[in-house]
């Protein structure tokens, strides 16, 4: 399986890979977990120790307005990324808070629902429920 590389990713969109920027894309790409800034954060800093949050921050903020990754609003208390960018929805268990990726057949149809001239930019499809784990 040829899976992306982040350097591509970044280069695709138009953004320069800065070292810091092609790390926390790879991330993305290696943690399909939907993690935090702190998650991040936590896991690039001891291999990067002049990393500092404001960085992760900044750098996804660039990577999800260019859309190189999805911000997912699951959370009310903190913004979570996926580096799967592809459409699909997510199920989020209300008792561990574990989040994984829902692809379901045809969900292309999902962007035919629009008001009249408005541009869709942002679809969540958020299923919640307890998981097999928790029940």
């Amino acid at each position: 399986m040829i899976t992306e590389s982040a350097i591509d990713r970044l280069m695709t969109i138009g953004i320069k890979p800065s070292l810091q920027r092609v790390a926390i894309m790879q991330y993305l790409l290696d943690n399909r977990t939907h993690p935090t800034v702190d998650e991040i954060y936590s896991g690039l800093q001891p291999n990067m120790p002049t990393l500092s949050r404001t960085t992760v921050y900044n750098t996804l903020k660039l990577l999800s307005e260019k859309g190189a990754v999805l911000t997912l609003d699951i959370d009310k208390n903190q913004s979570r990324y996926d580096g799967n960018i592809s459409l699909h929805g997510h199920f989020l268990c209300t008792k561990c808070g574990h989040i994984e990726d829902l692809f379901i057949e045809q969900l292309d149809f999902l962007k035919q629902f629009h008001p009249d001239g408005a541009e869709i930019r942002d679809v969540q499809l958020l299923y919640k429920g307890v998981c097999k784990n928790c029940k």
